[in-house]
């Protein structure tokens, strides 16, 4: 099996005792040696200072982070003054998203589109960031005509993106054939997939149904079986999530992108499985 490069995304702890669990989270998962670990960002950036706190600690442990940036909602002075305190800490890479307004905001500020975003950080900053957009290999939850999301995608590496992480999914040809498509385009840049694997399946349900995520029926029929034999969901999940990956190490990824939710135990299985860890 090809060695690839991983990187692990984590949410922001809400208190801190969840802060000290995730420190030992992010020692577990270095023995993947992880190009980087990403931090979420709250809708109009609600967890501003959650997400800050979560990176320094990341970046004091001696690893690479890498904070979500969401516009919507935003001034651009406040995103420079964000940009600010990064550079601050000696960040260099972002994962720069449109992001969702907050409850009971009606305008979306100075920036509509991710697009806007990069451009604005690459006129004010220079090229010194790496920056990561999203892509959605099963097309974006909130975009009808599947077309325009393709250009949508393609005009944020235009505005100035290094490198793509997708929203997850369990069927590999969707991320191939999103790939062919956007590479159609003139996109060039690596689309890293990203992989969800199954912590909790109830969880990972509902969250897949929200964002428009299909899960192969008979997976779900094949987890609701299993009812609350929680050993074999885990054993199943990790079983299905392994041949993903297997088969997106086969077709050429260029890294593995995995949704943690501050967990280490499943990744790790997974990893182990696929020869990627160093223990």
């Amino acid at each position: 099996m090809k060695n690839v490069p991983v990187s692990i995304e984590f949410f922001p702890p809400n208190t801190p005792v969840g802060g000290e669990k995730l420190k030992t989270v992010v020692q577990d998962l270095s023995v993947l040696r992880p190009e980087f670990f990403s931090v979420t960002y709250g809708a109009g950036g609600s967890t501003r200072e959650k997400t800050l706190a979560t990176v320094q600690d990341i970046a004091a442990m001696g690893f690479e982070a890498a904070p979500h940036l969401s516009c919507i909602g935003s001034t651009a002075a406040g995103i420079a003054e964000i940009l600010a305190t990064y550079r601050a800490q000696g960040i260099r890479r972002l994962v720069a998203l449109r992001g969702d307004l907050p409850s009971g905001m009606a305008t979306a500020g100075e920036f509509r589109y991710a697009s806007e975003l990069i451009e604005f950080i690459r006129r004010t900053q220079g090229a010194d960031w790496h920056i990561e957009v999203a892509a959605y290999p099963e097309y974006h939850p909130q975009q009808r005509y599947i077309q325009r999301d393709l250009q949508h995608f393609a005009a944020k590496v235009k505005a100035g993106a290094d490198s793509a992480i997708t929203q997850f999914f369990f069927n590999p040809d969707a991320y191939f054939h999103f790939v062919d498509e956007v590479r159609a385009l003139g996109v060039t840049v690596p689309i890293v997939p990203g992989i969800m694997p199954f912590h909790n399946y109830g969880r990972i349900a509902q969250i897949a149904a929200r964002d428009g995520i299909e899960i192969p029926r008979w997976v779900a029929l094949k987890m609701e079986g299993y009812m609350d034999d929680t050993a074999s969901i885990r054993a199943f999940g990790v079983e299905v999530v392994t041949r993903l990956c297997e088969r997106l190490i086969a077709g050429g990824v260029p890294a593995l992108h995995f949704y943690a939710l501050n967990q280490s135990a499943v990744v790790l299985d997974i990893c182990r499985r696929l020869g990627l860890s160093a223990a």
